[in-house]
């Protein structure tokens, strides 16, 4: 009498997945991230051959880069000047060395990030150029 018993019901069996701890749900959420990133990137793929492909027919043939100059396309490299630099002496201000030399105050401290114009040390050196 302390038994019950089920009469005409069965209990579940358990499903491949349920029993490796890989219910339907969980496995979903590790597949589904995986298919949207596969699917993005073909899309990316697709629309950036669509895009070289427009570019190439307006453009017609492009010749072969030539990289026997150091340079690929773009303008040609010019000369930079030589760097100048000047020795501040007592009294000088950054608007004079700037106009002796011909060049503005901005000019002079983008060159020098670490002169402040205010406070100019003698003997210390200023680049020019």
């Amino acid at each position: 009498m302390g038994r019950l018993r089920l009469v005409g019901r069965r209990l579940p069996r358990p499903r491949r997945l349920v029993q490796r701890g890989l219910s339907a749900g969980r496995w979903a959420r590790y597949v589904a991230p995986a298919v949207f990133l596969l699917a993005v990137t073909a899309v990316v793929l697709v629309v950036r051959s669509a895009l070289q492909s427009d570019t190439s027919r307006a453009d017609g043939p492009r010749p072969a880069a030539s990289t026997r100059g150091g340079r690929v396309g773009g303008r040609p490299k010019t000369p930079l000047a030589p760097k100048r630099w000047y020795v501040i002496r007592s009294g000088d201000t950054l608007g004079a060395i700037a106009a002796r030399f011909g060049t503005t105050v901005d000019v002079l401290l983008r060159l020098n990030p670490g002169v402040h114009p205010g406070a100019l040390i003698p003997g210390e050196q200023v680049r020019i150029r």
